[in-house]
C-alpha cells in the first residue's frame, strides 16, 4: 500500500466518542505553527465546529523553540480564539487559531491580535469592514523559484499569466483550487481567486469580513495554504519582491470601509476627508505595512513610490485607490494599495481603523521594538 493510500484509508476511519482539534498560532517570525490535540464529544454542547472557542482548553507549547521565550522560561499559553471545520481530516475534527500569552496572562510581544482586537472593539459601532486581497507566489523545493521559471533561465516576460488559461502559463493552478475549496470548507469568506500578473503568482480575498474576523481569517486561510503547498511538494513565498527583475512583486491590497462610508454621502463626507489622515500617517503605516516593501513599492508594476502618499479614483498606481463606482455612487469603500504580502492583517486592519476612526491604539510589541 502506498503511503498516499494509506494516509486515505487512515483519514476515513471513524472516531466515536472523540475528535482531532489541531491549534494553530503565530511564532515570532509570523508564520503559523501548529500541533494537535484529542478531546472527547462528550464535553461539547453541539458539533465542535459550531462551539464558540471558549469550549475549548487552553494550552501551552515550548516557545524557545519558536523564536519567542527563552530555555529557562520557555513556555507560553495559547487561548483559542476561532474555531473552523478541518478540511484535511473532515468529520468532526477542528482547526484552532490561537493567540498568545506569558503564563502571568500578558499578552506576549508578538500577540498583535490582542492590541487589534481592543481597537475592533472600540469601533465596533461603526461597523468597519474588509476585504483583503492576498498575493502569493508558489515556489519549487529544488531552486526556490517560482513555478514556471525553468531552472537556469527565465519564462516569457508577464502579459500572459494575469487570469491565463493553459498549461504554458498557468502555474500551480492545483494548489490554488484545492486552497480555495478547503477555505470554504473551513467556513472562511474567501470571495474568490484568480491567477497573478507573474508565473506562479495567484491571489485569493478574503471578505468582506467584520473587524476582528478579517485578521483570524487572512492568518487562518494563510496556514490552509502552507499545508496544501506542502502535500504538493511546493513552498510559499509572501515576499514582497522575490524575483528580481521586471516581474511584479506580491501585495496585499486592503478595502476598508465604515458603515458611515458606505451610506448615502459617504464618499464627500467620511472617504475623501480620511485621506488626509492617511497622509498624515504615511511614514507610520508603511513601517508595519510589511518588511521589504521598499523593493515592491518602486512606483512601478502598479505600485506608488513608498517615499509618497498618493490618491485617486480608479487609479491602480495609487496609494489609496478608491473605485470609480464609489465615486459614482457616492458611497463605499476604499482600497489600501500600500501593504505587502507579508504584512500582519491583526496591524494592518488596526492602524486602517485607528487612523480613520481616531481611535488610539497600544503598539504591540513587535512594533515597539521595530521589528514589522
Amino acid at each position: 500500500m502506498s503511503g498516499e493510500a494509506l494516509s486515505q484509508m487512515l483519514k476515513s476511519l471513524p472516531l466515536e466518542d472523540q475528535f482531532q482539534a489541531e491549534y494553530v498560532w503565530l511564532d515570532a517570525f509570523f508564520r503559523p505553527r501548529s500541533k494537535g490535540k484529542t478531546l472527547n464529544l462528550k464535553d461539547f454542547p453541539s458539533a465542535p465546529h459550531s462551539c464558540p472557542p471558549s469550549c475549548f482548553p487552553e494550552w501551552n507549547y515550548d516557545g524557545s523553540s519558536t523564536g519567542q521565550a527563552e530555555g529557562h522560561f520557555s513556555e507560553i499559553i495559547i487561548k483559542p480564539c476561532a474555531v473552523y471545520r478541518d478540511p484535511f481530516r473532515g468529520g468532526d475534527n477542528v482547526l484552532v487559531l490561537c493567540d498568545t500569552y506569558w503564563p502571568d496572562g500578558t499578552p506576549h510581544p508578538t500577540n498583535t491580535r490582542y492590541h487589534c482586537q481592543k481597537v475592533m472593539e472600540a469601533a465596533k459601532d461603526l461597523e468597519p469592514w474588509f476585504g483583503v486581497e492576498q498575493e502569493y507566489f508558489l515556489m519549487k523545493i529544488s531552486d526556490a523559484r517560482p513555478l514556471g521559471f525553468p531552472e537556469g533561465g527565465y519564462p516569457a516576460p508577464q502579459g500572459p499569466y494575469y487570469c491565463g488559461a493553459g498549461a504554458e502559463c498557468a502555474f500551480g493552478r492545483e494548489i490554488a483550487e484545492a486552497h480555495w475549496k478547503a477555505c470554504l470548507y473551513a467556513g472562511l469568506k474567501i470571495s474568490g481567486i484568480n491567477g497573478e500578473v507573474a508565473p506562479g503568482q495567484w491571489e485569493f480575498q478574503v471578505g468582506p469580513c467584520l473587524g476582528i474576523e478579517e485578521g483570524d481569517s487572512l492568518w487562518l486561510a494563510r496556514y490552509i495554504l502552507i499545508r496544501v503547498a506542502e502535500s504538493f511538494n511546493v513552498m510559499v513565498n509572501l515576499e514582497p519582491k522575490p524575483v528580481e527583475g521586471d516581474w511584479n512583486g506580491s501585495g496585499c491590497h486592503t478595502n476598508f470601509s465604515t458603515k458611515p462610508m458606505r451610506e448615502d454621502g459617504g464618499y464627500k463626507k467620511h472617504i475623501l476627508p480620511v485621506m488626509e489622515k492617511l497622509k498624515a500617517k504615511h511614514k507610520e503605516h508603511i513601517i508595519a505595512y510589511g518588511k521589504g516593501n521598499e523593493k515592491r513599492l518602486t512606483g512601478k508594476h502598479e505600485t506608488a513610490s513608498i517615499d509618497s502618499f498618493l490618491y485617486g479614483t480608479g487609479n491602480r498606481g495609487a496609494s489609496i485607490r478608491i473605485g470609480n463606482q464609489t465615486a459614482k455612487d457616492g458611497k463605499g469603500y476604499f482600497e489600501d494599495r500600500r501593504p505587502a504580502a507579508n504584512m500582519d492583517p491583526y496591524i494592518v486592519t488596526m492602524l486602517l481603523v485607528s487612523t480613520c476612526c481616531d481611535i488610539p491604539y497600544t503598539a504591540p510589541g513587535v512594533l515597539q521594538n521595530g521589528d514589522k
